[in-house]
């Protein structure tokens, strides 16, 4: 299945992302940061990134910037107004 990764600080975003996409086929691992979400991603490349724009320490767009020369193809960028789709 295809591999998503999601990073967000909210457990509660993270679980229902988690328990969701899971249950929807997908192969999904979680991260509470930037950092660790960057870790992650250095560790195993998803396929698609599901990115909270306001994170402790490296925000989101710092995240997006370290995506672009990580191979991802695809991330998805969200906070409490809107989402959008980079590519």
């Amino acid at each position: 299945p295809a591999r998503i990764l999601v990073i967000d600080d909210d457990p509660g975003v993270r679980n229902l992302l988690e328990r969701g996409l899971t249950y929807e086929g997908f192969s999904v691992e979680s991260a509470p940061d930037g950092e660790a979400g960057l870790n992650a991603l250095r560790l195993r490349p998803p396929e698609l990134v599901i990115l909270d724009v306001m994170l402790p320490g490296l925000d989101g767009f710092g995240v997006a910037r370290e995506l672009r020369g990580s191979g991802v193809d695809s991330a998805s960028m969200i906070d409490d107004q809107a989402s959008v789709q980079l590519v």
